[in-house]
């Protein structure tokens, strides 16, 4: 699989795009004024303890309040000592706390969250999701450091290793090496490896770590222990509400996370950025540094690979299928919805099979959709009825594949009693929609507007409530020139009548600036 990583810088938005096959499978957003905090360590205030939601608020300098759980919340006796396969952070990982993940095996019922926590504490704390509509960011205690190969647990002993490496010839290697060298260091760790109790912190080995010599870790290691102790310091430094700790920008984490031996270039397109990635590849991955190339085409190189369309196209509702077929994504508050319909695809053979085959690139195509819209939260899929049981799985399975190459954790439920396929995928980030779209000003986010005819009685009950509470000789009303055209053509008599009735001259106005649902009644 050919699969290349495009990055386009401008002086206030950065955009990484991930190809695969010349078709645009992610893409990632970083705006000067805006960046994501997912990551950031922070130095916060306690505001307020909620004993009912077990949670509380703690102010990090952000605009709202973030939100800490008492799950969230470290307790050195609830931490496990024991090898665990964990997930990953970052971007190419599920991007929750891995400590967190580590911490849910514990069996010790989490304490009242009045014992954890105090109003007005002062307390140090990790961003795992970013602030998403209404809500505020969330926030752990958990703290993890991810580098190229590993992630530093620095309150933890466990040593994990992703899930994504299946030998288990390499996982038992890639773990002995970690637990050697994290030895080695462990006492230059700071106060917390002591306050533990523990003579060396936690790691998780990435996927990236397969195949790495020992020399590899070492220098990850080192590294993250440099970066421990610099936040420590932050830490006694650093005021209520400031930054100890703040993530590398997107074209950074992009080579970090994303670039991979299976990853053909990656090509950017401003010269100071190119050269930013080619020195930090070379530190920390010397054998994939020449796959950074500096694009300077005449033409964009979003362009170039069909990338601009593809990022319209994913703000449609509707995604055609080659087949004919098309999906329908619906993006709502509590979840996401998709149905699959067979449109114009009208097979060859039977219905049954039809529908098989329309569901089965409907599948694939979700599973892209997903990647490329980061869709996250509940998704509810509702393709279409199949009789055949072993169509049914075959379909599951087709959709459990596809999402195999998703950075982010996705869950997959068995088809439901009414047919839907349930599935979950992590969220840390706003989706695509929500971070370059806003609501519709003329529909407040509904969707749809109410018609001209809905619009033209209510015009005609203002009209009576004004006349009723007002005196006027006559009556001027201003609306959309559809709602306008409407009331004189089709409504001309009911406006006789209406004039009759009140004893009043109406006169209308078509305003090309009024939207379809905006009316002014003016008394005159």
């Amino acid at each position: 699989m050919s699969e290349e990583i495009l990055v386009n810088v401008t002086p206030r938005e950065t955009r990484v795009a991930v190809v695969e096959n010349g078709m645009l499978q992610e893409l990632h957003i970083e705006r000067g004024w805006r960046r994501g905090v997912v990551g950031n360590i922070y130095k916060g205030k306690v505001q307020r303890v909620m004993p009912g939601m077990q949670a509380a608020f703690v102010d990090i300098g952000l605009d709202r309040a973030a939100f800490l759980h008492a799950n969230d919340i470290f307790r050195a006796s609830a931490a496990p000592a024991i090898d665990t396969t964990l997930g990953e952070t970052g971007l190419d990982g599920e991007g929750e706390s891995a400590v967190a993940a580590a911490t849910v095996t514990s069996t010790q019922v989490v304490p009242s969250i009045t014992e954890l926590l105090r109003d007005g504490q002062e307390i140090v704390v990790q961003v795992v999701k970013d602030p998403i509509g209404s809500k505020g960011a969330r926030l752990t205690t958990q703290i993890s450091i991810p580098s190229r190969y590993l992630v530093l647990l620095p309150q933890s002993k466990v040593i994990g290793v992703s899930s994504r490496i299946e030998e288990e010839t390499e996982r038992q290697r890639l773990k002995a090496l970690v637990a050697g060298q994290g030895q080695n260091t462990g006492q230059s760790m700071g106060q917390n490896g002591a306050q533990n109790g523990q003579t060396s912190p936690g790691y998780i080995v990435r996927t990236n770590a397969e195949g790495q010599p020992a020399e590899a870790l070492a220098e990850d290691i080192a590294y993250l222990g440099r970066v421990w102790t610099l936040i420590e310091q932050n830490v006694r430094t650093t005021a209520v509400g400031g930054c100890v700790y703040e993530d590398l920008s997107l074209p950074m984490r992009a080579v970090r996370d994303l670039i991979r031996r299976d990853v053909e270039k990656v090509k950017v397109d401003s010269r100071e950025t190119c050269d930013r990635l080619r020195t930090f590849a070379a530190q920390y991955m010397p054998g994939l540094a020449e796959k950074i190339e500096h694009y300077v085409g005449a033409r964009p190189v979003f362009d170039l690979y069909g990338v601009e369309d593809e990022i319209q196209r994913a703000l449609e509702k509707e995604v055609p299928l080659k087949s004919g077929g098309y999906l329908v994504i619906d993006q709502t508050e509590a979840m996401t919805t998709i149905d699959v319909n067979t449109g114009s695809f009208l097979g060859q053979r039977n219905l049954e099979e039809t529908v098989y085959r329309t569901n089965l690139e409907a599948a694939q195509s979700v599973a892209r959709q997903l990647r490329l819209r980061n869709l996250g939260g509940i998704i509810i899929i509702d393709f279409i009825d199949m009789l055949d049981p072993e169509h049914r799985r075959q379909v599951l399975r087709t959709l459990e594949k596809a999402l195999t190459r998703d950075h982010a954790k996705t869950t997959v439920y068995d088809f439901s009693p009414l047919g839907l396929v349930e599935m979950t995928r992590k969220r840390t980030i706003e989706s695509l929609q929500r971070q370059l779209s806003e609501p519709c000003h003329e529909c407040s986010g509904r969707g749809t507007l109410k018609t001209a005819e809905t619009v033209t009685y209510e015009i005609f009950r203002e009209i009576t409530r004004a006349v009723r509470q007002f005196e006027a000789a006559r009556l001027l009303v201003i609306a959309s020139p559809k709602v306008v055209a409407r009331i004189t053509d089709e409504e001309s008599p009911a406006v006789a009548e209406l004039e009759e009735f009140l004893g009043k001259s109406i006169r209308f106005q078509a305003d090309a600036q009024y939207t379809q649902e905006q009316f002014d009644v003016v008394l005159l």
